[in-house]
């Protein structure tokens, strides 16, 4: 049990550490923010004081250094400088070492520990600590604002305070202001000022107070802890303070409380003056501060008590539907067996049809309804919004960028788009290359980017948007684009083209996706070996999807990966060639057309066909996967997009769409260029699913249709 508690903790630390990294990333450019202040500090003790709960006593003592000096950041009492964001940075790095290393710490962990504890107070020791940091060193501990009690809102209270000073609390030194924003360290607080009683200016005293005020607090603390907070005023002070409700029993009301309610609840005024005012067909507040009933600030203040109750509701009512931690192989488990439901539906479905018996058609007809909502519920648990693995590159272009001596940040857009969680995992390394290669080959160095009249600083903007079936992921950089002349002559070089070959400026680009190519002079830590880009290609390629580069020399390169929303269940179209099924991904398919032997155009050795007024090849999957028997007079082309183009697939029969639950290839046929997987059919067949992207190159490097095809179908 107490490892189960331990690995909790570990997952929620991570989760707090990488929200944190991009808190202090932040906060280099936006130091004096303090909010970023008080979550950076909030997110450290948090750590702190779980690690020591959970037995990770070392992380406790390690993170309660970082965090004291957090907190005289935020205080003002200590600059936050970009020294000290590469000091928290490592130091936030060191505590997941430790986490990692608690059940088989290696020996040089301690010794990273002492040096950043006395790198941590070196930095302290700068600005000696104020005398009241010492004495009340749990100060910081307290909780913030707002966003104190918000934890435990199941046992907050709902108080109404009101709070009078004496006229002559200034004289006595006492920053009333002070007291209330120390009342709001309890819980959610709203003030209302009442200035009524103000004098004119000339007739002010500055020494005198003529204000009071009025306060809703939703708290977890007692009444005796909301009294201290003025206690040392309480006896020249009118003070009172009333319960007004218990939060979790203010959830169950279906509407906020009425204005005359809270008017009647605070002796203002009575029901029947209430009721008769409400005859008028008026605002309430208007007829009751125009008949003197009450006054306008007693309106006003109860307004601010009815927002805030309502607001204290709206929040009970959204942590009921709180989230629950799952393990990643029970949601995989749940997607699996989903899977199965979905092709024992389609198998349903066909003997239904089958049997042609109204009951078991109208049975198979609402189970088909059942398994498609159960399908897209449980495919949305998988996604999750790419964010997530965006904001780790902050880091990498930052840290990256002070090794290679370059200015340059990063531009994050569509960090809400949602993907599957399997696709985002893969994703990590692909991005980290290209990132690192805009780094290292795009962006110029500073002197450079003067010179050729750009800013200073470079710019690599990440970003994510939908496109049907498909996520667009691009990385885009202002740096100095594709060297073309380069890359050719160290393609020539290393044998990956002939000498007299010529070559378009796409087909050029396209090299740098060849295993061990680089135009790196030197080896580095960042590149030169050659391992970077073709590893992107084999990953995308993985994953179903595509890369597409544009580069325009001077001005930058823009990298884009096409990728499946989901690599679970796709919508298909199911298609027959001789006695095989094949499934074409729905989302690739532009249309259908029918198409006799004699109508085929040949035309430099490519078939050709005319589609919407435009002349596109085609290729029979017959004669591609070596189909028995003769084709049909009358075929069936399937269209598909493919690679920025559209290619023209030959079928037998198009049998119509179909659900399909992608199930992945024996190892001997993985590595078949054109297929991604599998499916069963719903009697129990096989059928094969297209890669569209992939086939479309093969078949364009087979020009005659036959020569080179068996070369072309297996992947090197």
């Amino acid at each position: 049990m107490i490892d189960g508690f331990k690995e909790t903790f570990r997952e929620e630390a991570e989760e707090l550490l990488t929200g944190l990294e991009g808190i202090l990333l932040e906060l280099e450019t936006k130091p004096g923010d303090q909010e970023l202040l008080n979550a950076a500090f909030r997110a450290v003790h948090t750590v702190k004081g779980s690690a020591g709960m959970f037995g990770f006593e070392a992380i406790g003592r390690f993170a309660h250094d970082l965090e004291n000096i957090m907190d005289r950041i935020r205080s003002g009492s200590l600059p936050m400088t970009k020294g000290f964001a590469d000091l928290a940075l490592a130091s936030r790095d060191h505590i997941r070492t430790m986490l990692a290393a608690d059940d088989a710490p290696e020996p040089d962990v301690d010794a990273r520990t002492a040096e950043l504890v006395e790198a941590l107070r070196a930095y302290a020791a700068q600005v000696p600590a104020p005398p009241e940091a010492e004495a009340d060193p749990e100060k910081a501990e307290r909780p913030e604002g707002k966003d104190a009690g918000k934890g435990s809102s199941a046992e907050e209270t709902v108080w109404r305070l009101s709070f009078k000073p004496g006229e002559g609390v200034f004289r006595s030194g006492t920053k009333v202001l002070r007291l209330l924003e120390e009342l709001s360290t309890l819980g959610d607080c709203a003030c209302f000022p009442h200035t009524e009683n103000i004098p004119e200016l000339e007739k002010l005293d500055p020494e005198t107070c003529r204000t009071s005020w009025d306060a809703i607090i939703a708290s977890g603390s007692g009444p005796e802890a909301i009294k201290d907070v003025f206690i040392f005023v309480e006896s020249e002070s009118e003070l009172s303070l009333d319960k007004i409700e218990e939060a979790a029993i203010l959830q169950e009301r279906e509407e906020p409380k009425k204005l005359g309610e809270i008017l009647i609840e605070r002796g203002i005024i009575t029901k029947a003056a209430i009721d008769e005012a409400l005859s008028s067909q008026r605002r309430l507040g208007e007829v009751l501060v125009e008949k003197k009933l009450v006054s306008k600030e007693q309106v006003e203040s109860a307004l601010v008590e009815q927002e805030h109750l309502k607001r204290v509701q709206e929040r009970q009512v959204d942590t009921g539907a709180a989230s629950i931690r799952v393990a990643s192989d029970k949601l995989d488990q749940l997607v699996d067996l989903v899977g199965e439901l979905v092709t024992l539906q389609a198998r349903l479905s066909q003997t239904a049809l089958g049997i042609q018996d109204s009951g078991l058609t109208g049975i198979s007809e609402m189970f088909d309804r059942l398994i498609a909502q159960l399908r897209d519920n449980t495919m949305s648990i998988r996604m999750l919004p790419i964010g997530s693995t965006f904001n780790k590159f902050r880091r990498v272009v930052r840290d990256l960028s002070l090794e290679l001596g370059k200015d340059a940040e990063l531009a994050t857009e569509g960090a809400d788009t949602e993907l599957d969680k399997t696709v985002i995992e893969k994703l990590g390394d692909p991005l980290v290359h290209i990132i690192r290669n805009s780094l290292d080959h795009g962006i110029e160095r500073p002197a450079d980017r003067i010179s050729a009249g750009k800013p200073r600083s470079g710019t690599i903007r990440l970003s994510a948007m939908h496109s049907g079936a498909y996520v667009l992921i691009q990385v885009a950089d202002d740096g100095g684009g594709l060297d073309r002349a380069a890359i050719k002559s160290k393609a020539l070089e290393r044998g990956i083209i002939s000498p007299g070959a010529d070559l378009v400026d796409q087909e050029i680009d396209q090299l740098i996706f060849a295993p061990g190519f680089s135009t790196a002079r030197t080896v580095t830590k960042v590149s030169g070996r050659g391992v970077g880009m073709d590893v992107v290609k084999r990953e995308i390629d993985s994953l179903g999807g595509t890369v597409l580069l544009r580069s325009e020399r001077g001005a930058g390169t823009t990298i884009t990966l096409k990728i499946p929303l989901t690599l679970a269940i796709i919508e298909g179209l199911l298609v027959k060639v001789a006695d095989e099924f094949y499934v074409i991904p729905l989302s690739s398919v532009d249309g259908c057309i029918e198409i006799k032997s004699d109508e085929v155009v040949e035309r430099d050795g490519k078939r050709i066909i005319t589609y919407r007024g435009e002349l596109l090849p085609f290729v029979p999957l017959r004669t591609w996967f070596d189909s028995p028997g003769e084709a049909p007079e009358i075929s069936q082309i399937v269209i598909v997009n493919a690679l920025e183009s559209r290619i023209g697939f030959v079928v037998d029969q198009v049998i119509g769409d179909y659900q399909t639950v992608v199930k992945p290839l024996g190892r001997l046929y993985r590595n078949v260029r054109g297929l991604s997987g599998a499916t069963i059919l719903g009697d129990g067949t096989v059928a094969l699913i297209l890669d569209v992207n992939r086939l479309s190159q093969a078949v364009k490097r087979d020009t005659s249709g036959r020569t080179g095809r068996d070369e072309a179908l297996h992947d090197a």
